[in-house]
């Protein structure tokens, strides 16, 4: 059975006061493309359909366009579950109507976990849909009175769904989670720690074929090739600037052979990070129309200097100087016992290096020593 994953699609986003609708309707056309190539016998949604609990109209609009086009020209089987940005009860609007469609929505978590069985040539393939949840939920729904963190949690979610399986058979979980282990960037929303941690250790899932995640935005495997996160439609963050966005194709033949492709997306305009002086982006960079980063490596401030380099990149979404690019109130902390003990001298010189990135010249240390001994006979009354 061939599975197309995908997961956060985040409809509705907002990126430095940027909407991103057009650029998400850009990269779900490439999805039909690869349904197209690949013709998978379903495709799965592991969360965060929606970037907030109440969508802007558009981002509606853009899933029922998607959804619908899925069902009607396509006609394949469709698993949705809810993620932590997701309103459950919007999202399952309609739910047992869509059914009838083959889509399948799962929003809330109930005492027994959704099941959706599809065949192939080797049998029958049994998806369980897990909405996001609390901790608490669980509690609620199982009748448990201790806390629960969210590793305890799932493994009660988990285990009742292994009580009412087969293993020996085929089994897909679809969940919306923090895996141990999974890479984090600054766009994903965390999880609440009420209860304790909100990771979920990959062990949890031993067993099953193959674990469609969502939540984290970076593509990856968690420890084993059959836990995936398929990670965003888009970069939604500057901390993602390196990934390659991606849907996972996943090929699942008989019992534990599972093997995944990445089928890349490409934006309408990328997410980057540029650097340089302000001399040299202006004369020597290319004409850009990505979403843009940009650190000046200028010593000196340069007065006004968005107005000129929007010319040449339309959509800078952030301005900054390389220098101040890190964190200080870490690195001062870090030399308190050091600078301490310095004189002023040595000081002002240690200070000049941590923002410029370079030691002070001969000249400038003259000058230093002429404005320190000015201020010194200042205050002495001289």
């Amino acid at each position: 059975m061939k599975i197309l994953h995908t997961a956060d699609w985040h409809l509705g986003k907002i990126v430095n006061a940027v909407h991103m609708t057009e650029d998400q309707a850009y990269v779900l056309d490439q999805l039909f493309d690869i349904i197209d190539v690949e013709q998978p016998d379903c495709v799965v949604i592991s969360g965060d359909i929606y970037d907030r609990s109440i969508p802007p109209k558009e981002a509606v609009d853009l899933f029922d366009r998607t959804i619908t086009k899925l069902s009607r020209q396509y006609n394949i089987p469709v698993l949705v579950t809810s993620g932590n940005h997701d309103s459950p009860d919007r999202l399952q609007f309609g739910r047992a109507l869509f059914r009838d469609n083959h889509l399948y929505f799962e929003t809330k978590l109930t005492a027994t976990i959704e099941q959706v069985t599809l065949k192939d040539e080797h049998g029958p393939v049994t998806f369980h849909l897990i909405p996001f949840f609390e901790p608490n939920e669980v509690r609620y729904h199982y009748k448990i009175d201790e806390m629960l963190t969210h590793h305890e949690a799932m493994e009660v979610v988990v285990k009742c769904i292994r009580e009412r399986i087969d293993l020996s058979q085929r089994h897909v979980i679809l969940a919306h989670a923090f895996i141990a282990g999974g890479m984090e960037t600054d766009s994903e929303e965390r999880l609440s720690m009420i209860g304790g941690s909100p990771y979920v250790d990959q062990s949890v899932f031993d067993g099953f074929d193959y674990v469609a995640l969502g939540h984290l935005h970076q593509p990856q495997q968690v420890k084993s090739v059959n836990v995936q996160y398929s990670g965003s439609l888009l970069k939604y963050s500057f901390s993602e600037a390196r990934h390659k966005k991606s849907v996972t194709v996943v090929n699942l033949e008989k019992k534990g052979d599972v093997t995944i492709q990445r089928r890349l997306l490409t934006p309408k305009h990328d997410l980057r990070i540029i650097e340089g002086t302000f001399h040299d982006l202006m004369t020597t960079t290319e004409v850009s129309d990505d979403y843009l980063l940009v650190r000046l490596d200028d010593t000196e401030e340069v007065i006004d200097p968005m107005a000129d380099l929007r010319k040449k990149f339309p959509h800078i979404l952030r301005l900054e100087y390389k220098r101040t690019h890190r964190d200080v109130a870490l690195d001062e902390l870090d030399q308190t016992p050091v600078t301490e003990r310095m004189s002023d001298e040595a000081l002002f010189e240690h200070f000049y290096k941590e923002m410029t990135g370079e030691a002070m010249t001969e000249s400038e240390r003259v000058l230093l020593l002429e404005g320190l001994t000015h201020i010194k006979d200042q205050e002495r009354g001289r």
